[in-house]
């Protein structure tokens, strides 16, 4: 496949960086251009259209849910207003023979829907490789990987794609060549620049970002430059035995076909506060009424979802207070910590130590958490795991995100809403459902999206990390 790069040079063509052109409210709003209309041309008239902003059930600008479709690649730079929507060919039988499996677990539909998808995979460490291989070996249409780093020693242990002989080059180029061997019938694109370097309009290019491995900051930019074209976003990342899954489906209309219950679904049921009843229809099958419902779910931005409380049901009793992972505490303690010290992961120093110490027993405080529930022998072994990566740890992540890619895709499962933090030491994977959808969420953001402490909170009480 052609290697050469989407976006060409390290800075963008108008020489501004991502950061600099999506302004992120975290109260909600999102400045500039969503709110300024999108202009270009067809066929050498120019056209200028408003977009349209609904509010969903969080109270934040939404865009309308985007059609998927294969899009054309902006190549050697180019970043064009508007891309033609390429024809779709039918599936042809060679592919139905090589997908047969596949096809027979999901239906042909869904394998069309995959093969004209466009994804972004953004890292190529062992957690993104991992979700490379799944989506080349299902079937995606087009898959972009767009790493600057290169490949390093350690990479070796997790990343299968390159060997020791590539140590020293770009870590996105040098997997391309194993990677496209898995499905020869997948185009797969290489990136070298970093994600920062990128306009938020090179994010409307692909239905679906994945971002691993990067801060909180970017993940935060990257996902409102999505939101503002209506593009779907994922965030990951692992740490040794420890690891977590995002994402951000804007608003994500599926359907569920399950048996009748006793009380017949109706259209407008909420289910939960963030999911919604379209549209029922049932049918008479072996005796029985099988009901096929349209779901719709609406999301949060990670910027949002990293700041707002845990449900209600999860705070008004202690006993589910006692269950929630102190992993939850870490990971904002760290993105935290990563937002202060420029990025960089806490060293082995008493400074780092006591500044994380300090920072998630705040966050466990801001979450209504039992101090109790943050060990001492946890953050020790959270802060050991730090920058590691397990291959059974990656693989497991990397194949659980790649499965709701594709379901996200094919409109036909109930998708992850929004967190999935994973503790290897006890292998288990919770999902939160974490929105601002209540007041306590807004009083603990004041105007500048900083976190400030709830009133009842105490901070007499500390976890010492050794």
């Amino acid at each position: 496949m052609d290697e050469t790069p989407l976006s060409g040079g390290s800075h963008p063509p108008n020489g501004t960086h991502l950061a600099d052109r999506v302004a992120v409210d975290l109260n909600g709003a999102m400045a500039g251009p969503i709110n300024e209309g999108i202009g270009g041309a067809i066929n050498g008239s120019t056209f200028v259209t408003s977009v349209p902003v609904m509010s969903d059930l969080n109270g934040y600008p939404q865009l309308p849910d985007a059609t998927f479709g294969s899009m054309a690649l902006p190549i050697n730079g180019m970043q064009p207003e508007m891309f033609v929507m390429q024809p779709q060919q039918p599936i042809s039988a060679d592919e139905i023979a090589l997908y047969d499996r596949q096809i027979r677990l999901w239906g042909m539909q869904v394998q069309e829907k995959l093969r004209h998808a466009n994804v972004l995979l953004i890292g190529m460490k062992g957690l993104g490789c991992e979700i490379a291989k799944n989506l080349v070996l299902a079937g995606v249409g087009v898959l972009t990987i767009l790493d600057h780093e290169v490949v390093t020693e350690e990479d070796l242990g997790t990343q299968f794609f390159v060997s020791e002989a590539q140590i020293g080059q770009n870590r996105a180029q040098a997997t391309l060549a194993e990677l496209q061997k898995l499905n020869p019938r997948v185009e797969v694109y290489t990136d070298p620049n970093a994600a920062v370097t990128k306009d938020p309009e090179y994010f409307q290019n692909f239905d679906i970002t994945i971002a691993t491995g990067l801060i909180m900051d970017v993940l935060g930019t990257i996902n409102m430059a999505c939101r503002m074209y209506g593009r779907k976003f994922y965030a990951a990342d692992t740490h040794g035995m420890y690891g977590y899954i995002f994402d951000d489906l804007i608003i994500h209309d599926f359907v569920i076909e399950r048996q009748q219950r006793n009380k017949p679904t109706k259209v407008g049921d909420m289910e939960t506060s963030t999911k919604c009843v379209t549209a029922v229809e049932s049918k008479k099958e072996n005796e029985k009424i099988m009901e096929m419902i349209t779901y719709q779910e609406t999301y949060s931005p990670i910027p949002l979802a990293n700041l707002s409380p845990l449900p209600a049901r999860v705070r008004n009793t202690r006993r589910s207070r006692t269950k929630v992972t102190p992993l939850l505490s870490c990971l904002r303690a760290l993105f935290d910590f990563q937002g202060q010290m420029g990025g960089r992961l806490p060293g082995h120093n008493r400074a780092d130590l006591e500044l994380f110490t300090r920072l998630a027993n705040q966050k466990h405080l801001e979450l209504s958490l039992p101090l109790e529930t943050l060990r001492s022998d946890f953050l020790r072994a959270f802060l050991q795991n730090l920058g590691s990566e397990i291959s059974p740890v990656v693989a497991f992540l990397g194949g659980y995100l790649a499965q709701d890619v594709i379901n996200v895709l094919g409109q036909k499962e109930q998708p992850l809403q929004n967190w999935l933090l994973f503790d290897g030491e006890d292998f288990t994977a919770t999902q939160f459902s974490i929105h601002p959808i209540n007041e306590d969420a807004m009083k603990m953001m004041n105007t500048n999206g900083a976190v400030m402490m709830p009133e009842v909170a105490s901070m007499e009480r500390t976890v010492p990390v050794a």
